[in-house]
């Protein structure tokens, strides 16, 4: 959802005028409800006096997000509080819209609707369903959750129903976002260890994962501001905590992607998998670019029977990033793998010819350190023949995060070889400069 002009804020007023964001908001993961677009006008009040009630008894900051897809029957509104504040302020709009609904009969059942990214709401599920079906029998609601099917690249939400008394609703409410703020800090702790495997690289602007609030930064310095500073790196510097759900782009991360070094890797998806991933009239491979901001090419098949296909991606480290993990993520949904199969897919990097000695290592020592750390499986073919670019081709096998750690150290051995041998030119005399 976005920000600014096309949706409006309401909050407890700062020292300088603006919303004052609770404090600690960035460590809580906000609640996010539909309500339907005719019932917007009763929450907001008279010249807003209802939801600044709301904001005010809840210590909350509410975003109503109006004037996104217009002509839509439901609207989203973000609720930025702690737990209790969330829940306060979702059982306030549910007393005003089922006040409304009895005043005007237009509607004869309003249900609560929570969007949660799609990530969570399996762990939410449960296996077997345990979960749901526990939250249903405590609280007395019936509770459904929308299709994999209406998820697309730019909304990766699902919106979970709950029928109920308002009572009822407020009670599986608490249940609910126990649930996905659970799950929630459970991809934090993973991203933090990632985070520190990775440290060239700022996972939480990337989209793929559970809110995009993930890695958070420190306490201070985030107060009243949505942009990051002028000389915030996407790749290298500190991650945004507005990014991600809000839909607010790092400052610069444009001009640096446009700058960074393209990467070009060659990944292999089950055959049967090319048809989900090119989409109706190629229209998910064409999001999937314009999304990871990445070119992506499937090879054509050598022989009909090969069991997989080769995908060309082209792009920046966080190109790379977003792109790979979203082809995943469409393989684990598309049920290429089953629920307790973790996706394992094979990638190929190429590398100079010059640092394929350095993957390896002495007597396989940095390869099999790489393997230890990563989890990935890395084999550099011998009496590989270097292509026109003298280059020689990598293999890594292994689940996203292997497979990313594991390009992400390779690729920095590259670069340190580089760098070597830059300066081993530099030191080197040349004819027309006689040695000392």
């Amino acid at each position: 959802m976005g920000t600014g002009s096309r949706e409006q804020e309401f909050g407890q007023p700062g020292a300088m005028g603006g919303p004052q964001w609770p404090r600690h908001r960035q460590q809580e993961v906000p609640l996010r409800i539909l309500v339907p677009t005719q019932f917007v006008g009763a929450i907001i009040g008279k010249e807003g006096l209802t939801i600044k009630n709301i904001t005010k008894q809840t210590q909350s900051k509410v975003d109503i997000h109006r004037k996104e897809n217009a002509g839509a029957t439901e609207k989203a509104i973000t609720i930025h509080s702690s737990k209790e504040g969330c829940s306060q302020a979702c059982r306030m709009i549910l007393e005003i819209m089922e006040k409304e609904a009895n005043d005007t009969k237009i509607v004869e059942e309003v249900p609560l609707k929570i969007l949660a990214h799609n990530s969570l709401v399996g762990r939410l599920i449960g296996k077997e369903g345990r979960n749901l079906k526990k939250i249903e029998q405590d609280t007395g609601t019936k509770i459904t959750i929308s299709s994999l099917q209406d998820l697309t690249i730019y909304n990766q939400e699902r919106t979970i129903t709950v029928r109920g008394v308002v009572e009822e609703c407020c009670n599986a409410e608490v249940e609910i976002m126990k649930k996905l703020r659970e799950a929630h800090e459970n991809d934090v702790a993973s991203l933090n260890q990632q985070t520190n495997m990775m440290p060239g690289l700022n996972l939480s602007a990337l989209g793929i994962f559970s809110s995009g609030l993930s890695v958070l930064p420190p306490a201070s310095g985030l107060h009243g501001s949505l942009s990051a500073p002028a000389n915030y790196s996407p790749l290298l510097g500190p991650p945004s905590v507005l990014g991600g759900l809000y839909g607010v782009p790092s400052s610069g991360a444009l001009s640096l992607q446009q700058t960074a070094e393209q990467e070009v890797v060659y990944l292999f998806i089950p055959t049967p998998a090319v048809g989900a991933l090119i989409g109706k009239k190629g229209q998910h491979i064409k999001e999937l670019a314009h999304y990871a901001g990445a070119s992506i090419k499937i090879a054509a098949a050598d022989n009909p029977d090969d069991p997989e296909r080769m995908v060309i991606i082209t792009g920046p480290p966080e190109a790379q990033f977003k792109a790979q993990g979203r082809i995943y993520g469409k393989l684990k949904e598309e049920n290429f793998f089953t629920a307790k199969e973790e996706v394992k897919l094979g990638a190929h990097i190429k590398v100079p010819s010059t640092a394929a000695g350095r993957v390896i290592g002495k007597g396989g020592k940095t390869v099999n350190e790489l393997q230890n750390l990563t989890s990935a499986e890395v084999i550099v073919p011998r009496d590989q023949t270097p292509d026109e670019n003298d280059e020689v081709f990598v293999k890594i096998i292994g689940h996203f995060f292997a497979s990313q750690t594991a390009q992400r150290k390779i690729r920095e051995i590259v670069q340190q070889v580089k760098q070597q041998e830059r300066k081993h030119q530099q030191t080197v005399p040349t004819p027309s400069q006689p040695s000392k």
